[in-house]
């Protein structure tokens, strides 16, 4: 059924999509209004897949034919005319992403499949501005998308069995676990993670521990992988900030209302390890060291 898949945002999320893509047989047009985040997001997919190849996890042989799959463009309607699916991973911007999928809704063959990556905005929403609701659906892979496992496979409030169906058997494919989830507010996945991560800013904001303090209790108290703070970082605070106030205004319920101290980070341009500098210092002279902030900032 799919054989030509369009990736909206050459972003982290939307080239490591196109990488796991490629990788698994299938064309891909990689689109994004800038040249230049086109050229980072190939170059960024042609580093991860050497690394697969130190690790002989793939030959030489097949990260060139992965490559030779993927085309970029800056116009989407030069990318989809013969699409099957549309994956848009566009910024965690419900405006935004309301504007793409009417583009892609417009462009698209009327049997295409249009996908979002979003990892809170409802599903049913984006729907609602396209003639094809039932055939829009949520596919969230988790960061960095290679590696990671879970897709959540979100359903809309019209999306078809048929189309959830072909969904879940193409995660497959792709080597990844489908999660059915309907859509609320953060699905499963960013509705149990960002208040964790919301309340060790609180945390830190109320002066109960330092960075490094909070983290390390969650490393080796609860055996997480990282801790909140460095995975905010990782994340992106403004990714956080912005599912939180998805969070908060979808239940009105203040357990989810975004820390001052999160509001103040991203105001300030401190985004985490995207903008250099977050929870952490990841500057070349201060790589992975903790950056003071206290409650007074």
């Amino acid at each position: 059924m799919f054989q030509n898949i369009v990736v909206i945002g050459a972003g982290t999320m939307g080239n490591g999509i196109a990488h796991v893509f490629a990788q698994s047989g299938f064309q891909v047009s990689l689109v994004d209004v800038s040249q230049q985040a086109l050229d980072k997001g190939l170059a960024t997919i042609s580093s991860n897949l050497d690394r697969q190849v130190a690790k002989n996890s793939i030959t030489e042989e097949h990260k060139s034919q992965t490559l030779s799959k993927i085309k970029a463009f800056t116009q989407l309607q030069d990318a989809v005319s013969e699409a099957d699916l549309i994956v848009e991973a566009a910024t965690e911007n419900l405006e935004l992403k309301l504007k793409i999928f009417q583009e892609m809704d417009r462009l698209a063959p009327s049997n295409c499949i249009l996908a979002t990556n979003t990892s809170s905005i409802s599903i049913t929403h984006m729907a609602s501005v396209t003639q094809r609701p039932d055939k829009v659906i949520g596919m969230h892979f988790m960061n960095p998308v290679p590696m990671m496992k879970l897709v959540e496979i979100i359903r809309g409030y019209l999306t078809s069995q048929s189309c959830f169906d072909a969904i879940y058997e193409l995660s497959k494919v792709l080597g990844k676990v489908p999660v059915e989830v309907n859509d609320y507010p953060g699905f499963v996945a960013n509705r149990i993670l960002m208040p964790m991560i919301n309340e060790g800013i609180n945390c830190l904001y109320e002066g109960v521990a330092g960075v490094e303090e909070i983290d390390t209790v969650m490393k080796l108290g609860m055996a997480h992988p990282m801790g909140p703070l460095q995975l905010a970082d990782f994340i992106g605070l403004d990714v956080c900030l912005a599912i939180l106030n998805v969070l908060y205004e979808g239940f009105k319920n203040p357990k989810y209302a975004p820390c001052p101290l999160l509001v103040n980070m991203v105001r300030a341009g401190k985004k985490g390890i995207k903008s250099g500098e977050g929870f952490y210092d990841y500057s070349e002279s201060k790589k992975a060291e903790k950056v003071a902030y206290s409650f007074q900032h």
